[in-house]
C-alpha cells in the first residue's frame, strides 16, 4: 500500500515497525509469527474507535453514579463525541473516511428512531441530548461500524476478484435497509435478501494483505465473521446496558444469536457505503506475490497465481502499483 493512503501517526508505526522487522532474522517460523502479529495488531487499529466506545460504555455502567447530576446518556454521548474529535484531531482518521463515517451516523439514527417507535429495543429515558426516544451517543455505535469498515479497507490494502458491479450491490442494500422497516408491516425478506447476497458475492475472493504475506479468502466468510464480532459486542454493549432487547427488560441475557443474521446483512449496507469511497480494485498486475488461501500465510515473491488480472475491468476496477507491498499499518441492531 503506498504510504500516502496512511495517516500521518500509520506512517510513523510503519516505518518503526519496518526498521524493527527488517532487521530480524528470518526463518519459516519467524515468518509465520510475524504476520500473524501484524494480522491482530492492524485488527486491533482498525477496531480503535469501537473498541474505545465499547470500553467507555462498560466503565459507564461499572462506576457511573445513578444519582450523578449529568444523566449517564448524555454523559455517553459527551464521551463519543470527544472520542471523534480526538480520532479527527490526531489524525488516526481521514477526513475522506469522516465522509463515511458520517453517512452511517445518518443510515444508522434513522433505523434508531424507527425500530426505537416500534419496540424491537428500547434505551434509558434519562438525559436531553436525544432525538425522541433516541439517545444521540447511539449514531456513534453505527459511526464505530463504519470507522471500522474504512480502515479495514486502508490497513490491509483489500483487494477483491470477482467482485460485484457497484450498481447491483447499490440495488440490493437498498433493499436490505428497506426490509429492516418493512418486515414489521409485511413478509420479511431477509432470507430471499440472504439468497441474493450469496448469489452476488459467492463468486467473489478477497485479497488481504498483511505484511509480506496476502491471504486470499470468501467474501462471504468475511462478512461471516465481522458479524459474528459485532454479535460479542452487542452482547457486552447490552450487559452495560446501553439498550435492552425485550426479552431483557426483567434481567441481562445473551442476545439471541439470530441477531447475527441481522448483522450479516447490515454488512453488505457497510460495504455497499465504503465501496463508494474506497473503490472495490483487483489484486495488482504489478505485484508479484502469490496470493494463499485462508488459514495459510506464505512470505510472498512465488509465482503469481491464476486469479490475478480475473476480474480485469469489471466494475472499473483498476490495476494501480502498490508503493510499498509491505505496509504495516456498537451497536445499533439492525433486526
Amino acid at each position: 500500500m503506498a504510504s500516502r493512503e496512511f495517516t500521518a501517526v500509520e506512517r510513523l508505526i510503519d516505518e518503526r515497525a519496518h526498521r524493527l522487522l527488517d532487521r530480524a532474522p528470518s526463518s519459516r517460523v519467524r515468518a509465520f509469527l510475524v504476520e500473524f502479529a501484524v494480522f491482530i495488531l492492524k485488527q486491533a487499529w482498525a477496531c480503535a474507535f469501537g473498541a474505545a466506545l465499547l470500553a467507555v460504555l462498560l466503565v459507564a455502567r461499572l462506576v457511573y453514579p445513578d444519582d450523578a447530576v449529568l444523566a449517564r446518556n448524555d454523559a455517553l454521548t459527551i464521551a463519543a463525541v470527544l472520542l471523534q474529535v480526538v480520532m479527527v484531531v490526531a489524525r488516526l482518521e481521514t477526513l475522506r473516511e469522516l465522509r463515511v463515517i458520517l453517512l452511517f451516523h445518518i443510515v444508522g439514527t434513522v433505523m434508531e428512531l424507527f425500530k426505537t417507535d416500534v419496540g424491537s429495543w428500547a434505551y434509558g429515558d434519562d438525559g436531553v441530548l436525544r432525538i425522541g426516544a433516541v439517545p444521540l451517543f447511539s449514531g456513534f455505535m453505527y459511526a464505530a461500524v463504519g470507522s471500522y469498515m474504512v480502515r479495514v479497507f486502508r490497513l490491509f490494502d483489500l483487494r477483491f476478484t470477482r467482485y460485484p458491479p457497484r450498481w447491483m450491490t447499490g440495488i440490493l442494500a437498498g433493499l436490505i435497509y428497506l426490509n429492516f422497516f418493512t418486515h414489521h408491516f409485511v413478509w420479511d425478506a431477509r432470507w430471499v435478501l440472504l439468497a441474493l447476497v450469496a448469489l452476488l458475492w459467492g463468486p467473489c475472493i478477497m485479497h488481504v494483505r498483511i505484511f509480506r504475506a496476502r491471504l486470499r479468502m470468501p467474501i462471504l466468510l468475511s462478512f461471516a465473521g465481522v458479524a459474528l464480532f459485532i454479535w460479542v459486542a452487542e452482547n457486552l454493549a447490552t450487559w452495560a446496558d446501553a439498550w435492552t432487547y425485550p426479552d431483557q427488560a426483567d434481567g441481562w441475557q445473551p442476545v439471541s444469536l439470530s441477531k447475527v443474521v441481522s448483522w450479516f446483512l447490515l454488512m453488505i449496507i457497510s460495504v455497499v457505503l465504503v465501496a463508494w469511497v474506497y473503490r472495490p480494485r483487483s489484486p495488482d498486475a504489478a505485484s508479484s506475490g502469490a496470493p494463499v488461501r485462508v488459514g495459510v500465510v506464505t512470505p510472498e515473491g512465488g509465482q503469481q497465481q491464476g486469479d490475478h488480472g480475473e476480474q480485469g475491468e469489471r466494475d472499473g476496477a483498476t490495476h494501480d502499483a502498490a508503493g510499498d507491498p509491505g505496509s504495516v499499518g456498537q451497536r445499533a441492531d439492525p433486526g
